[in-house]
């Protein structure tokens, strides 16, 4: 346990809470927790979510613009739907991207699990391209993958990422509960407003 990694989980637990509350701050918070996390996993050789966390920072200036754009037009942040095929094919295409990212850590690199590590990494891009686009999806997702990494992170005696992860299971349930609510109350809105 390092001093970098509780300072890291700290500062993802105050992006994650943000992201739930949908405050536009949660994209500045999530940044700073993507880069010190991505040093933290090169040291301890976890490659996938090294390089993940790079795609995690371009993501999150997307996610940044669409809620802004967003914002200005709606002056709230409003919940998207997603289609079933949309989910599928998506999921689909992690695997696969996420398959064909862990032959080439196991192949090229001294990769510590570079099957696991790059089918997370896969999961976890897409799921923040899903809260980039609002969609609820985004926290059933996270809820699966986050309970993986947990044991991922025991696995590879990262005890306080562990438990961050541990809590960011029942962040996701919450945050999928909270974006339902607001989901309802946006749609009586939208009906009230025909």
């Amino acid at each position: 346990m390092s001093s970098l990694e509780i300072v890291a989980v700290l500062i993802s637990v105050i992006g994650v809470t943000l992201t739930i509350r949908r405050n536009m701050w949660c994209w500045w918070f999530n940044f700073l927790a993507f880069v010190l996390y991505a040093y933290l996993f090169f040291t301890f050789k976890l490659y996938g979510e090294t390089i993940l966390q790079f795609f995690f920072i371009v993501v999150n200036f997307y996610g940044f613009y669409h809620w802004l754009k967003g914002k200005q037009q709606d002056h709230e942040i409003r919940i998207e739907p997603i289609a079933i095929k949309t989910v599928i094919f998506q999921m689909i295409l992690a695997a696969l991207g996420g398959l064909l990212f862990g032959l080439s850590l196991h192949y090229f690199t001294d990769a510590a699990l570079p099957m696991l590590d790059s089918q997370l990494a896969a999961f976890s891009l897409l799921a923040t391209y899903w809260t980039s686009r609002k969609h609820i999806a985004t926290w059933i997702l996270w809820v699966f993958v986050d309970i993986v990494y947990v044991g991922m992170f025991i696995y590879k005696d990262l005890y306080p990422t562990a438990g961050l992860y541990a809590a960011f299971v029942g962040l996701a349930a919450y945050g999928w509960w909270q974006w339902e609510q607001v989901k309802k109350k946006q749609l009586t809105a939208q009906f009230k407003g025909i």
